[in-house]
């Protein structure tokens, strides 16, 4: 690679930030957020360094999934605004640098969707296969996304008699994929937005999205349903030359591959690395960067456009359904001891700071691992200033509180009543008087302007995105000593995870003397022998970025 390469694969060393547009920002004090509100903080997401915004649903929906309901694709809420409410956004966003992505969520609608209206009304509705009805559900059923809350995944109509396909709530029939004209309308719906202006899109449940009917062999009539994802792949090319396609593919490591479009790479652009993930949270448990190196090191390499998205929390639970059972109890006694902490028996409705027990080191040495792996790092809204969940809202959305602004009445997302608010605002430690912007930007000891520095290193190495990953060999289980190399350089990083102070020996490959190791994160530098060796001191959930200087080289540090 050259750095000129980076502008092109733009998502390769991006820093993307999710947000939902209801939780962020209230600019008319209804007690909602809305664009109005989302364009008054661009250039906060500016000043933090974020170069992709990636949109919750905004579109019209009952909302009785948090907006994944969807009544009108083509639409906006009204609630949070309109069509020219979020072009400007789009607007300013581009102004500053930041590419916008969105949710696709056609996998299914809501129930209340005009299609299904229509599809449910008659067995002759021209409609009817928008959506995959059955006059019997087959005996064998996969199990519901949501145990606990939903019993099967077919429900019966009674005005027609028939079942129809629900992977997700009874209230989200799926559509059927495998219906061309279905197939017409999400180019229309992906077309439409890109015309406003988005980069691309945040693709949701992406193997139930092209799977079609489970059990059936009528998808044998359309082809290979990863066909099918390679053809959007090609049209979003057509109609952007650069926009990208995120999928959430919660599948094994060999599965994965297949949806990145194998050595092809022509499906999806990125995917989000939920094994490292959740291994992450099984190396904090144990204090033992084991697991984590482990799943590092096996993750499959891919070819140049394509990119691993990391991420320490996102808006779902955090789901550890890739553990064992008894890894996942380790993980579930460290960090969400009580019930209500708990859900759908594989996750945890918490933020980070609060599994932490709010203890900074352990938070800052999160961070600075996430942005120092090989990959693309996600942010969910509030992680840069160590927003806590609020356990009251309930289930997954616990995590989807509204922003922490300032330290004044509701945390200045809205001036509205509380009880008028789209979300109760977190109380206890994690309060906006304890946890907010304001106070935490003019601190330059904060968690804000660490992040803030993280994101700075981070774009100025281009090797963490680009680079190869390699695991240096050193005697203590609790650390992780990981370097990235490309062309235009390397660094090494160390991560601490146990509390407890090292010193660590190190050996860096093709260095010596001559080398430098200059510490990004402190002051000075690290001193190497002919061999290229040194001992490097580790305080306890200590973490350094260490930017390998080869004589001659002109890079800044």
């Amino acid at each position: 690679m050259k750095t000129t390469d980076t502008a092109d694969l733009w998502w390769k060393n991006a820093v993307v930030y999710c947000l939902d547009v209801e939780t962020f920002l209230d600019w008319n004090n209804d007690g909602v957020g809305d664009f109005a509100g989302l364009a008054q903080r661009i250039d906060y997401l500016s000043e933090l360094g974020v170069t992709c915004l990636w949109l919750m649903p905004f579109y019209p929906t009952p909302d009785r999934d948090d907006g994944y309901d969807i009544t009108d694709f083509y639409g906006v809420d009204s609630r949070l605004g309109h069509h020219g409410d979020l072009v400007e956004v789009l607007r300013m966003a581009k102004d500053r640098g930041i590419r916008v992505i969105a949710d696709l969520v056609v996998n299914h609608t809501s129930d209340r969707h005009p299609w299904f209206t229509a599809s449910r009304s008659s067995v002759d509705s021209p409609y009817r296969h928008f959506y995959v009805w059955r006059s019997e559900p087959p005996k064998d059923q996969p199990q519901t996304v949501f145990p606990g809350e939903e019993s099967g995944i077919w429900e019966l109509d009674e005005k027609t008699g028939e079942y129809y396909l629900h992977r997700f709530y009874r209230h989200q029939p799926d559509l059927n994929v495998e219906n061309p004209a279905v197939r017409e309308e999400i180019a229309k719906i992906m077309g439409f937005w890109l015309e406003l202006g988005l980069s691309g899109f945040r693709v949701d449940a992406v193997p139930f999205f092209i799977e079609g009917d489970p059990g059936s062999a009528s998808g044998d009539e359309y082809g290979d349903p990863h066909s099918y994802l390679k053809s959007l792949r090609a049209f979003l090319g057509r109609r952007t030359g650069d926009g990208i396609l995120l999928g959430e593919v919660n599948l094994p490591r060999e599965e994965q591959v297949t949806f990145f479009g194998g050595e092809a790479l022509d499906e999806l652009t990125m995917q989000f690395d939920f094994v490292a993930m959740q291994k992450f949270y099984l190396s904090l448990a144990r204090e033992d960067a084991s697991p984590l190196a482990e799943a590092l090191t096996t993750r499959p390499e891919l070819g140049r456009p394509a990119q691993w998205a990391n991420f320490l929390r996102n808006h779902d639970e955090l789901t550890l359904d890739k553990l064992t059972d008894d890894e996942r109890e380790e993980v579930f006694t460290a960090f969400a001891p009580d019930d209500d902490m708990r859900v759908y028996g594989r996750g945890i409705v918490r933020r980070l700071p609060t599994m932490l027990g709010g203890d900074p080191r352990r938070i800052r040495m999160a961070y600075s691992l996430l942005f120092s792996l090989p990959g693309t790092p996600v942010l969910f809204y509030g992680e840069e200033i160590g927003m806590g969940e609020n356990l009251a809202i309930g289930g997954r959305e616990a995590v989807r509180s509204p922003m922490q602004w300032t330290p004044e009445k509701n945390g200045g997302f809205s001036q509205a009543q509380a009880r008028r608010l789209t979300a109760p605002v977190t109380g206890d430690g994690y309060g906006p008087q304890f946890v907010n912007v304001a106070e935490q930007r003019h601190d330059p000891d904060s968690l804000l302007s660490f992040i803030r520095t993280l994101i700075r290193l981070y774009r100025n190495s281009s090797e963490i995105g680009w680079g190869a990953f390699e695991v240096l060999d050193q005697p203590h289980s609790a650390v992780l000593a990981h370097t990235v190399s490309a062309a235009e350089g390397r660094m090494v990083a160390l991560h601490n995870f146990s509390p407890n102070a090292v010193s660590i020996p190190l050996t860096i490959p093709k260095a010596d003397a001559a080398t430098r190791l200059v510490d990004l994160l402190g002051t000075g530098d690290v001193a190497l022998s002919d061999t290229g060796s040194t001992d490097v001191e580790l305080e306890g959930y200590g973490y350094r970025w260490l930017r390998v200087i080869d004589p001659g080289s002109r890079r800044l540090y």
